[in-house]
């Protein structure tokens, strides 16, 4: 090595290319100054093209020189830079040097043609040759001179195997030069380029580009790759970044810009459940275990109600339930609200958002209270909302200590849906789908027997509380008019009849709700109640995605029965005793209005 590479047979560069066919995985490439392959995981190896660079000795001599004295040939030159085999035909091979040149076999190596861009100046080095994955005939060229002091980016495309080539570098800043270049394979046209400061999108084909790199630092990027719906950038010094959801990057382009809204369709969404997120009044740390190490978050409240769990020693997944992304041109006034609202595939409402402010007051003091519905962004430009997949839950009791989990609406099943983005008399409709973990084993009768009766829980789990609202209304009705007869003649009787009434609401409420239960330690000894042993059962049903076990219908069916037998005595004594008490207030002619007898203060 101390004389240099020009006495080598063979030349190979630090990151030579190595690549197994994509068309047999028994294969194996390695380009130095020419193409070798094995056919038997690199134990023997095998010439299949001539020396495919300038092979000038002038530029294999020692690489330090009298500067650094550095003999030991490790920056060798004049090699084979960039290879690919295209993933169309098996045998068409494409081959870039570090000097300049440009190749092409299409008969497994027998013959190659120079199909260098007559632009692409001598000694440019080919950094990466991209075959478009929707035309084999098409191919990307991404080269760099920045060590000959020269900066520009070098972008080209073929359509005809090299015959001829387009410069594509269209509006790309003159002093960024470009790395490695990548089509859509989803999308024909959707260019994606690595530079020395970022990463760069082009929707035209290499017309016009547009910054992407979003939090990403300035950092050269050398290679990209494009998996599903991820683009993963490898990075010089700055690790792997990877930016997901571009399902909706291929959805976009400049026309829509001009639309007062464009709702962009969401990505076929793999139904997890979300993780449960209560009311987070403040940032409480807390921990969960994810692959049997502990790691901390916290559950922050957004601007919009959205809770947001930011992990603060671990990455975070993307997000579990469906995210939907929306343009607007305009903010919406101060008399308009924006709507987003889930469908099923008829067309049945599950659930609206909206951009509104809440007037639901403050009652960030009841831990128990339901975890506020977010409002929807509605910024100028693009804005984001994330779907947790649920149906609306239980209604509730106010103050009651049943735990919001259990009250919560079930997911959706697998299946087809909607989602509506409204504004005044605008509105777009998406459709996009929900399908089921492949490793889950249920079907889609399993799943659809499971909704259904957790909406039968969730349905009974509201008529017994709506039943509790009920009787808490009559009852402080009752009392208010107990207090309304004092000091007339009607005192006595009317405190005797509300006194009665009362005493059956009461027992009908003992039986549905636990009155008494202040915290987690009343769990020790008070009996549990109706309402709550209803609430019990819909995680056991939702605790997997099965069908429900026989079991869990015929405790379903024997605490339906208890709970109508109570219905029954409510509707019983709110029809009969209650009419009664209101035809003795009407004889005794209680008076609706009392004024205080209680001075006013000064």
């Amino acid at each position: 090595t101390g004389h240099g590479a020009a006495a080598a047979k063979y030349r190979f560069q630090w990151t030579y290319p190595i690549q197994f066919s994509p068309h047999d995985a028994g294969v194996l490439y390695a380009a130095g100054n020419v193409l070798f392959r094995s056919t038997d995981q690199g134990g023997g190896w095998e010439a299949i093209s001539p020396d495919l660079t300038r092979n000038d000795p002038d530029k294999m001599k020692p690489s330090g020189g009298d500067i650094t004295g550095d003999a030991s040939g490790a920056e060798t030159y004049c090699t084979i830079f960039s290879f690919v085999e295209s993933p169309h035909k098996r045998g068409v091979f494409w081959a870039g040097s570090d000097d300049g040149l440009v190749h092409i076999s299409q008969d497994g190596g027998a013959n190659w043609r120079d199909v260098t861009p007559p632009a692409l100046e001598a000694w440019t080095r080919v950094d990466m040759i991209e075959v478009s994955p929707h035309d084999a005939a098409t191919a990307y060229l991404c080269a760099t001179r920045y060590k000959h002091d020269d900066n520009r980016p070098f972008l080209f495309k073929t359509t005809d195997y090299g015959a001829t080539w387009t410069s594509i570098t269209g509006d790309l800043p003159q002093d960024d030069f470009t790395r490695c270049v990548r089509e859509d394979p989803e999308r024909a046209g959707l260019l994606y380029v690595g530079t020395e400061t970022g990463i760069r999108v082009s929707f035209d084909d290499g017309a016009t580009w547009h910054w992407m790199s979003a939090n990403m630092p300035i950092v050269p990027v050398y290679d990209l790759l494009i998996k599903d719906d991820d683009l993963i950038a490898a990075t010089h010094g700055r690790g792997f970044w990877i930016l997901d959801g571009l399902g909706n990057l291929r959805q976009l382009s400049g026309e829509f810009a001009d639309e007062d809204i464009h709702l962009i369709e969401p990505p076929t969404k793999i139904r997890m459940a979300a993780p449960f997120r209560g009311r987070s009044g403040s940032a409480k740390k807390n921990y969960q275990l994810a692959l049997g190490a502990a790691v901390a978050f916290v559950d922050v409240e957004g601007p919009t109600g959205e809770i947001d769990r930011k992990f603060l020693d671990a990455g975070a997944n993307p997000p579990a339930g469906v995210r939907v992304w929306y343009w607007l041109k305009d903010a919406p006034g101060p008399d308009e609200e924006v709507e987003l609202t889930f469908m099923d595939a008829e067309g049945a409402e599950i659930k609206t958002f909206t951009s509104a402010e809440r007037a639901d007051g403050d009652d960030s003091a009841d831990d128990n209270a339901a975890p506020r519905e977010p409002r929807i962004q509605a910024k100028r430009g693009m804005n984001r909302f994330d779907w947790n997949m649920r149906y609306p839950g239980a209604r509730r009791v106010p103050g009651d200590k049943t735990t919001a989990e259990s009250l919560r609406g079930p997911l959706a099943p697998p299946g087809r849906y909607q989602v509506r983005l409204t504004l005044g008399e605008r509105s777009q409709t998406r459709a996009f789908d929900l399908v089921k973990d492949p490793r889950v084993a249920a079907t889609q009768a399993d799943f659809d027997a499971q909704f259904r009766l957790l909406i039968d829980i969730r349905d009974k789990l509201s008529e017994t509380h709506d039943g509790v609202n009920r009787l808490r209304s009559v009852r402080a009705q009752a009392r208010e008019w107990a207090n309304r007869a004092k000091g007339t003649s009607a005192e006595r009787p009317v405190a005797d009849a509300a006194d009665a009434l009362i005493g059956k609401l009461d027992d009908t409420e003992s039986a549905l709700i636990q009155t008494e239960y202040r915290g987690a330690r009343d769990r020790l000894h008070l009996p549990i109640r109706w309402n709550a042993k209803l609430a019990g059962l819909a995680p056991v049903v939702s605790a997997a995605d099965f069908a429900p076990p026989r079991q869990a219908y015929e405790v379903f069916a024997e605490y339906s029965e208890k709970l109508d037998a109570h219905f029954a005595a409510l509707d019983k004594t709110l029809s009969e005793d209650l009419d009664e008490f209101r035809n003795l207030l009407a004889e005794l002619e209680v008076s609706s209005i009392v004024p205080s007898a209680e001075p006013r203060p000064s």
